[in-house]
């Protein structure tokens, strides 16, 4: 892939940024030397190499969903400062 001017407006239009030409010109040198980087990459050889789907081989222990500890409805809402039947009522923060 070419860096040209126009890759660098659609940036600079995509980031909602605006550039001056020297800032143009920096950023166009550092995408072109990211893209030789990633062409190097390219150039090694793994053929025999499987991908990489985790960092490290660790399993997450998950818990079984189990209810415990049930609380009352009428009880935890005996110390609610407003409630509407069998909800907890706040203040309005999204305005329409």
């Amino acid at each position: 892939m070419a860096v040209d001017e126009s890759v660098i407006l659609k940036l600079e239009k995509l980031a909602k940024i605006k550039l001056t030409s020297e800032e143009r010109s920096e950023m166009k040198g550092d995408l072109e030397k990211m893209l030789k980087m990633v062409d190097k990459l390219s150039e090694i050889d793994t053929s025999g190499v499987e991908p990489l789907v985790y960092m490290h081989e660790e399993k997450n222990v998950l818990r079984k969903d189990e209810i415990s500890n049930v609380l009352d409805r009428n009880k935890g809402l005996s110390n609610a400062p407003h409630k509407e039947g069998f909800y907890f009522a706040v203040p309005k923060v999204i305005k329409k």
